[in-house]
């Protein structure tokens, strides 16, 4: 077994972290990546991909379809406040937000278990891109013609016997792999 040598540890008060502002954070760097909820059912879901989009710091997040908006007291309560630091704006079809942010340039990525998915392990992101991560609904996935429309799509790696993630467990693994590759730097 191995041997761990004890240091001592004392918790990080939230003075120690240097917060931003919401105005700070509002103008700061971001990185370049929207997400899009496509017919996310669950607002404990979406109120976690505000926290985790604000923890690391993306454009914004498109809110389509029977994906709920805020104010909500179900998203808030999940995501503490970040509904206010992250922009959002709603639209009625996904194929309607794709298109848009296709568009606008951006790289749009199913994130979905489809024939040619690039592993997240081993894709590797270009920091001259701006992506558009499309996650889907927690039961049916990215609707195929959403998928249809998209550049490609990454699928991340796994060896249990469901082959399933929670969406807002997998916005959080796939937008931590985009923030050590392309995230803006402390």
């Amino acid at each position: 077994m191995p041997r761990y040598i004890k240091i001592p540890m004392r918790k990080i008060t939230n003075e120690e972290l240097h917060r931003p502002s919401v105005e700070a954070f509002a103008t700061m760097q971001k990185m370049p990546v929207v997400v899009v909820l496509d017919n996310v059912r669950s607002m404990q879901n979406v109120g976690a991909f505000f926290r985790t989009g604000d923890a690391f710091a993306i454009e914004r997040i498109v809110l389509c379809g029977i994906t709920a908006t805020p104010p909500a007291r179900d998203i808030h309560k999940t995501a503490l406040g970040a509904e206010l630091t992250v922009p959002w704006h709603y639209t009625e079809t996904t194929l309607e937000a794709v298109e848009q942010l296709k568009q606008e340039g951006y790289t749009l990525l199913a994130i979905e278990q489809v024939e040619g998915a690039a592993m997240l392990d081993a894709f590797r992101a270009d920091p001259a891109c701006h992506y558009a991560l499309i996650f889907g609904n927690e039961v049916a996935g990215v609707d195929q013609a959403v998928v249809d429309r998209c550049d490609g799509a990454i699928e991340i790696p796994q060896v249990g016997t469901k082959h399933s993630i929670n969406v807002s467990v997998s916005g959080g693994v796939v937008l931590w792999n985009f923030f050590c590759q392309i995230g803006p730097k402390m």
